[in-house]
């Protein structure tokens, strides 16, 4: 159900189209530190009420979603801003979306949630935190993936702010 949601992988190559000042200066609070986690981190109604306003989330899928969000954004030190963007960009939620790399079809969303958010914790690691670069390889190269992430971190941010 949700690996067709949150990881796919692109097969495009990447643009360098990425605005490199904007970037930086967005993804940086998205990288999660103890205290940004702490201070930043959005409540589980907040989660829940965006993804089915804007996603049009079944209310049950939508608190598991959030769930495994809020638990995997802690196990691995990750923004659940950045990990529902990459949800988004992925699918907009879409339980039935099918990945051009041929994904596999999970249908447990803490399972497919930790898969992903592992994944990407990785490459952070191995990007020395470099958001761009690891939204590149998780991506396998998908062009302007990284600058959709970032605007859907943008767009997230805004809409959990005025839950």
């Amino acid at each position: 159900m949700l690996a067709a949601i949150m990881f796919p992988f692109a097969a495009a190559a990447h643009a360098a189209e990425t605005d490199a000042a904007a970037q930086s200066a967005v993804s940086a609070p998205f990288i999660a530190s103890d205290a940004t986690l702490e201070a930043g981190l959005p409540a589980l109604s907040d989660i829940t009420a965006v993804l089915r306003a804007q996603f049009r989330v079944a209310p049950a899928e939508s608190l598991q979603i959030a769930r495994a969000v809020l638990t995997e954004a802690d196990r691995h030190a990750i923004s659940p801003i950045l990990l529902l963007a990459v949800m988004a960009v992925e699918s907009s939620f879409d339980r039935y979306a099918v990945s051009v790399a041929g994904a596999a079809d999970l249908t447990d969303p803490a399972i497919n949630v930790r898969i992903g958010s592992t994944i990407l914790r990785r490459y952070l690691d191995q990007s020395g935190g470099d958001l761009d670069a690891a939204l590149l390889r998780y991506s396998g190269g998908g062009r302007g993936y990284a600058r959709r992430v970032v605007l859907r971190m943008r767009r997230f941010d805004a809409s959990l702010r005025r839950e």
